[in-house]
C-alpha cells in the first residue's frame, strides 16, 4: 500500500478488472458483456485520441431503454451513455475522491493515467478497501 503520512491513494483501492465497449455497439451487446463480467458499469472507449471516455450503467439502460420500451438490439450505446465523465488520478487521496463522489453523486469513476483507463473506483471501494484499512 502506497501510504505517505497515512494517505491512502485511489490506486490502492481501485479495481483493475473492468469492462469496456465501443459506443457503436448495441445495448443488447452491452447487456451480454455486463452479464458475463458480472458488472453494472462499462467504460465506453474513445473513438480517437481527441475524444473522451464515456460510461454506461445498468441504470442508464433501465431509464433509457427498459422504461421507454425500446428494443435493446436497436439502441446504440452512444445514444444513452454518459459522456464526458468525471475521472480521477491514481495518486488522488481517497478523502478527496470521496468528496468528489459526494459532490457530484457519482456511482463509479474511471482511474485515468497517461490518457488511459487503468481502473475503476466506487464509493464501496473507498470505504471498504480504503477507510477500513486505517482501522486494521
Amino acid at each position: 500500500m502506497s501510504t505517505n503520512n497515512g494517505i491512502i491513494r485511489v490506486k490502492d483501492v481501485m479495481k483493475t478488472d473492468f469492462g469496456s465497449i465501443d459506443g457503436v455497439a448495441t445495448v443488447a451487446e452491452a447487456l451480454k458483456q455486463m452479464k458475463s463480467l458480472k458488472t453494472a458499469v462499462l467504460i465506453v472507449n474513445k473513438r480517437n485520441e481527441d475524444d473522451e471516455y464515456g460510461m454506461l450503467t445498468s441504470g442508464d439502460i433501465a431509464r433509457h431503454v427498459l422504461a421507454k420500451d425500446r428494443a435493446p438490439d436497436r439502441v446504440n450505446v452512444y445514444e444513452i451513455m454518459d459522456k464526458p465523465i468525471i475521472s480521477v488520478h491514481p495518486d488522488m487521496d481517497i478523502r478527496y475522491c470521496s468528496r468528489l463522489f459526494s459532490k457530484y453523486n457519482l456511482v463509479r469513476a474511471p482511474v485515468i493515467e497517461n490518457n488511459r483507463v487503468i481502473g475503476m473506483v466506487s464509493p464501496n471501494s473507498l470505504v471498504l478497501d480504503g477507510l477500513y484499512k486505517t482501522f486494521q
